[in-house]
């Protein structure tokens, strides 16, 4: 099964060289942009976010992106042509000769096969051997014992939007079995819980590798990564963000409309409102159990206008005659 390689940097339109900030800004702007709840083709949009979020998962995490800058270097070089590491490593209980393995591919989970062999926690592992590994066995006349299938991990990437209202995803797993060298590809539908939490694993029952002698399927385990949101980043089940105000929104207060997961909603802001001072929007963040929701809480960002025309400038000049504000004098 062959692997792509993935040019996070190119994805996101920036180079190697970039800064964190310079990362961040990227991946926010487009993940604007290709949001599925802006976008007008909602399909292509999907799949381009998804690519935008694995790629800033792997660049704004040092480790990992020190991990792809050492890979990319070797990749460019002639690494495509060295042996590729196998999704599955164990043997699944289900072989019945010494040596064969069986790789796992996933589709639907919203990450490559790039992501997953390098950077994600998939890996098979089997529990239980197989009796074949046995010099002993191979002497004897006893009955192989059975040996449960081999489960297989992965990674899932989850939206807000799927945190917030559950979900069903279909999950669809190529096998490529080396005994018999035929690839197979089986779908399920994988339930994502209301209010599912980053680094929670989902189990489906029954769907690893197959078993041998009798011994049962293995399981399938996806590991929960939460897509990053370009607006509200998550802390517990609270959500935080930015409100930009204009200056005179600040001093005078306003209403303005806020977004949220579930749509806009209408915040007050009081007059006197300070840059990096906090608003709660209460029970507007994710499920906290039962029915209890965290807040959304935005921190004010005050912007000040880069050109103005010339009434504005008399206007301006006016108020910096006759107001008594100095924001170097502490009252």
């Amino acid at each position: 099964m062959a692997v792509e390689f993935k040019d996070y940097y190119q994805v996101l339109g920036v180079t190697p060289k970039a800064t964190d900030d310079e990362i961040k800004k990227a991946f926010r702007s487009l993940a604007r942009k290709y949001h599925p709840d802006v976008a007008k083709d909602k399909k292509s949009a999907e799949e381009k976010f998804k690519e935008i979020n694995e790629a800033n998962e792997v660049l704004s995490n040092p480790e990992s992106r020190r991990k792809f800058d050492q890979l990319g270097a070797d990749w460019k070089t002639g690494g495509q042509s060295r042996p590729q590491p196998s999704y599955g490593g164990a043997r699944s209980g289900g072989q019945a000769t010494r040596g064969e393995e069986n790789e796992f591919q996933f589709e639907g989970t919203g990450f490559s096969d790039f992501f997953e062999q390098f950077f994600g926690g998939r890996a098979g592992r089997s529990r239980g051997a197989s009796p074949f590994d046995s010099q002993e066995y191979a002497n004897s006349q006893e009955e192989p014992e059975a040996a449960r299938g081999q489960d297989i991990q992965g990674d899932i990437l989850i939206t807000l939007d799927e945190v917030l209202k559950g979900a069903m995803r279909a999950i669809s797993v190529r096998r490529n079995n080396a005994r018999t060298g035929r690839e197979e590809t089986q779908t399920y539908q994988v339930r994502i819980p209301k209010g599912v939490q980053a680094g929670q694993t989902i189990r489906v029952s029954g769907k690893g590798g197959e078993g041998s002698n009798g011994g049962g399927a293995g399981d399938i385990y996806l590991r929960v990564r939460y897509a990053e949101h370009p607006d509200w980043q998550v802390r517990g089940a609270d959500l935080m963000g930015h409100l930009e105000l204009a200056p005179w929104e600040a001093v005078l207060g306003a209403t303005v409309p806020v977004p949220t997961l579930e749509g806009s909603v209408s915040v007050k802001i009081p007059a006197g409102f300070q840059q990096g001072q906090k608003l709660r929007v209460r029970g507007k963040g994710l499920p906290a159990g039962g029915t209890k929701r965290g807040d959304l809480y935005i921190e004010a960002s005050i912007q000040v206008p880069a050109l103005i025309g010339k009434d504005e400038e008399r206007l301006w000049q006016q108020l910096s005659v006759e107001s008594k504000f100095n924001p170097r004098i502490s009252t």
